[in-house]
């Protein structure tokens, strides 16, 4: 799964660090986020690119300056990545990213679609509010009600579930939480959670500590894309206190 996590919450001296990548387990980094325009969005709902960005083996990393109090999106922007096929031959389901499919003769095919990832987190300094958490409009998105830099372990967190802009009813949504080196075995369950019927959806982070909410979702392509349906896939970080 997709993440971008800030190595702190708060700003020092007015910086933050962030790793963007790709991880079987949240926090955990295995590949690098790539292929993507990094976003910020500031306090006056302007959007810019990061102060700076260099990408290695496992992970991407981004420092960003923030100059004038209030609340910063970033966002990893949409991923358009592989192009997947899925088909059965011989009673065996087989997978496919090669660019230069071809189904083999006898094959019936399953599914054929393009993955497109989104990564985002908020960061406040000063006081927080509310401009950054506006949505894109664009693909799969999660929008915050509640403020993301001010949320509490046991309190509840509201939020909206969209697609292109418009709510997503009756999805299924993870909320994992962060995981580290030495606790790397750990098979604990994601919590499930659902949007309503308007798209909308209420956790309760259990603990203190990070956490990552993913969503998923299948739904057509526009014409010209490079298969019939975009595979999303989108993730926040957000971190409940004490």
């Amino acid at each position: 799964m997709p993440y971008l996590a800030p190595a702190s919450f708060e700003p020092v001296r007015g910086w933050v660090s962030l790793e963007a990548a790709f991880a079987e387990q949240f926090f955990l980094p295995e590949a690098k986020f790539d292929q993507s325009d990094f976003q910020v969005t500031g306090p006056d709902g302007m959007v810019r690119a990061p102060k700076e960005q260099v990408a290695v083996k496992s992970r991407t990393v981004l420092d960003d300056e923030l100059k004038t109090d209030g609340t910063y999106k970033y966002s990893t922007g949409q991923r358009f990545g592989a192009v997947f096929h899925s088909y059965v031959l011989n009673g065996k389901t087989e997978n496919s990213r090669e660019p230069d499919f071809v189904l083999p003769k006898g094959a019936t095919l399953k599914a054929h679609f393009q993955s497109v990832t989104r990564a985002e987190t908020y960061i406040s300094k000063g006081k927080p509010d509310q401009k950054a958490l506006n949505a894109s409009g664009k693909g799969l998105e999660l929008q915050f009600i509640s403020h993301p830099n001010d949320l509490y372990a046991g309190q509840p967190v509201n939020g909206l579930l969209l697609l292109d802009g418009k709510p997503l009813a009756n999805s299924t949504l993870e909320l994992h939480r962060a995981a580290s080196a030495q606790a790397s075995q750990d098979k604990t369950a994601p919590l499930q959670i659902n949007s309503n019927a308007r798209g909308e959806f209420t956790l309760t982070p259990p603990q203190a500590g990070t956490y990552l909410l993913l969503a998923r979702h299948r739904a057509a392509a526009p014409p010209g894309a490079k298969a019939p349906l975009y595979s999303y896939t989108s993730t926040a970080v957000f971190e409940a206190a004490e």
